[in-house]
């Protein structure tokens, strides 16, 4: 069987790989666990494994990899990428010479926000936020279909915005960023922390708090409200038509989504509200953007 691509999403939990078939759409998908407890190397050494699995069964022209954390897209490295113990990683030079391919490489977000774009909740929209909402929260700031990456390759990272001086540490080395309020690990971590109940997940903790859980309805709304918080900023800078919502915590629905809108609403003044809904590709984006990545490097090597 043959396909135009391949694709990988590298997080600090698994590897999302799939084939990407002629029409753009994913004509396989499948999923390896990373245990990045082994070492940096040893996950890098999975990642190579997996390209070659799925490049012996497909036979692609190019692949395409997206991964987390600072990267240089333009270098193809992984800058630093702490779940995955990977600092200055040339990746998408290992992984060429490995296939022997072209590989297009990406940050995972604005991979996804690109999908987004194209094939999901971004699309019609020339500017929109793409925000996932899982262990760790970051931004997508799409501009006419583009990801905007900053001048150092740092753009997006909404989560790290500070938006209480006196709030928890966060791992950015910093306090109260967004993140420590307003993710998933956040709102399990602090139910878990004021219960002593372990093992809630942050998408539990929001049933417990529709169902009367006084504590659940707390940690809730303090998520919902940091993350408003860090979505005001942005908006007044930026002024997006559209934000869309995804990772864990969008696919509570309305319940988290409606709540998120109306706050968002009312930190607004002069700015004007943009539509704010749900991701449409799930887990997939990440993926799949890393193939419209590979696509398009096959596109412009045609065209060349």
């Amino acid at each position: 069987m043959s396909a135009t691509a391949i694709a990988l999403d590298v997080g600090g939990t698994s590897i999302k790989g799939a084939a990407v078939a002629r029409d753009g759409g994913l004509c396989h998908t499948a999923r390896w666990y990373t245990r990045a407890e082994r070492g940096p190397e040893a996950v890098l050494e999975t990642v190579l494994d997996c390209a070659a699995e799925l490049a012996e069964r497909f036979r692609p022209a190019a692949a395409g990899v997206a991964v987390p954390g600072i990267v240089d897209e333009a270098a193809g490295t992984a800058v630093l990428a702490a779940n995955l113990g990977w600092r200055d990683l040339p990746v998408r030079q290992r992984l060429s010479e490995h296939l022997g391919i072209p590989v297009a490489f990406g940050h995972d977000v604005r991979a996804g926000g690109i999908a987004e774009a194209r094939a999901g909740a971004g699309r019609g929209s020339r500017d929109f936020l793409f925000v996932p909402v899982g262990t760790g929260i970051a931004a997508a700031l799409m501009v006419d279909g583009r990801p905007l990456s900053g001048s150092h390759t740092r753009a997006g990272e909404l989560g790290h915005l500070v938006i209480r001086a006196d709030g928890e540490p966060c791992a950015c080395g910093t306090r109260g960023c967004v993140e420590t309020l307003a993710s998933a690990a956040a709102v399990a971590r602090r139910y878990a922390a004021a219960t002593g109940a372990a093992g809630v997940t942050a998408r539990q903790v929001g049933e417990r708090a529709a169902t009367g859980d006084r504590v659940a309805a707390t940690v809730w709304q303090e998520a919902v409200d940091a993350l408003a918080d860090g979505l005001a900023s942005t908006v007044t800078l930026l002024d997006p038509e559209r934000i869309v919502i995804g990772g864990g915590l969008a696919r509570a629905g309305e319940p988290y989504l409606g709540a998120l809108r109306a706050a968002l609403a009312a930190r607004l003044t002069f700015q004007t509200m943009p539509e704010l809904v749900p991701a449409e590709l799930g887990h997939e984006a990440g993926c799949f953007g890393a193939g419209l990545l590979a696509q398009d490097l096959l596109d412009e090597g045609a065209a060349a």
